[in-house]
């Protein structure tokens, strides 16, 4: 395996050594200081991995993942982040794979890799692969979710672009303006055109409103078990956003609404013991993948129902989709995984965070 870590951490080069060698890793690392280096590589050269500090000289990490991909799109892509830069991580999702903390822990590259691997190995399975590709049409991509996403990423884009935007669907409309009169988010007085239910729902979770009115929108299911998917996704999201805090609440809540999306297409596992073929999680991930959303909800969304699986130390987002499916859904808690992340004192909080939603 082919690493290239550009930005300011070869003084960490010895550690990484060290560890690699521990776990019996034959990978080949490039320390790069500068991202003209980096863009001198030899094209025929394959790259498994490219990690980046989010500023490199004059070039922002970003842009230069942004290359990276359009030169080498096999890697994997790995952004690095102070503790003070965890809001940024939202910008930036479309072209990292994973998110690290500087300075650059040797195991933590380490399990990110190989989860990335994992991962790849498992959107390319054979059989799942094999039964994606029998389904005559699959649910087309959230297309108004990614314009929203686009018209969001303009800071003077305004409550009044996003209504115009959002009433082109009148499905849409309809659940928005279903959800925002609801016990849950009205304050008493009925919202009837799009600008308020913008205001007062707010862009987040109309972004999560659209998404799950557009993924549930067809599918291999009866529109009454459709209905109750969409209810469940949006209790789900809720809950999920509350278990973990800032850029990673938001990753939770956009991937626990798309959790059982999976079980929208036909011939997969939908969780029963006697279902036979690939599981829905796993077909949801690799759908999330077609369409091109980010990694990390790729990811959450493959593992939800097994989160002890994921490389990755601690307690983050496909623990949390876990949870919160759990919870919402009335299925176990892996507590076994909980107590390896140090949070199964948590299970009666989190119990009592999802009745209170559930009492909404």
């Amino acid at each position: 395996m082919y690493i290239v870590i550009v930005g300011e951490e070869g003084g960490r080069a010895g550690e990484l050594q060290l560890a690699l060698h521990d776990f019996g890793l034959d990978w080949t690392v490039c320390w790069l200081t500068d991202t003209g280096d980096a863009m001198t590589l030899p094209s025929d050269r394959r790259i498994d991995v490219v990690v980046s500090d989010m500023q490199v000289g004059a070039m922002a990490g970003s842009e230069l993942l942004e290359q990276v991909r359009t030169l080498h799109p096999e890697a994997a892509r790995i952004l690095l982040l102070e503790r003070s830069q965890g809001t940024d991580a939202t910008r930036v999702l479309d072209v990292a794979h994973r998110f690290l903390r500087k300075p650059l822990d040797a195991s933590e590259l380490i399990e990110a890799v190989e989860s990335v691997q994992e991962l790849r190995d498992l959107l390319t399975n054979p059989t799942l692969v094999q039964t994606i590709g029998r389904i005559g049409s699959l649910p087309p991509p959230p297309k108004l979710y990614m314009e929203l996403e686009r018209l969001m990423q303009d800071p003077d884009v305004g409550a009044g672009e996003i209504a115009e935007l959002i009433s082109q669907d009148p499905a849409v409309v309809a659940k928005v303006l279903r959800l925002c009169n609801s016990a849950y988010f009205s304050s008493g007085r009925a919202i009837t055109d799009m600008r308020t239910a913008v205001t007062r729902l707010g862009t987040r979770i109309l972004q999560r409103l659209v998404l799950t009115s557009e993924a549930f929108g067809s599918g291999a299911v009866s529109n009454v078990e459709r209905e109750a998917m969409q209810d469940r996704a949006l209790r789900t999201s809720r809950l999920a956003g509350q278990l973990l805090s800032g850029p990673s609440g938001e990753l939770a809540a956009t991937a626990a609404l798309l959790a059982e999306v999976g079980k929208l297409l036909p011939g997969v596992n939908r969780g029963g013991p006697d279902d036979a073929g690939p599981h829905y999680a796993e077909a949801g991930a690799y759908l999330l993948g077609l369409w091109g959303l980010p990694m990390p909800i790729v990811e959450a969304v493959a593992y939800h129902h097994r989160p002890g699986a994921v490389r990755m130390s601690g307690f983050w987002v496909p623990g949390a989709v876990h949870v919160a499916c759990a919870l919402v859904g009335g299925l176990p808690l892996d507590e076994e995984y909980l107590r390896s992340v140090f949070q199964i004192e948590r299970v009666p909080e989190w119990r009592d965070k999802a009745e209170k939603l559930a009492a909404v």
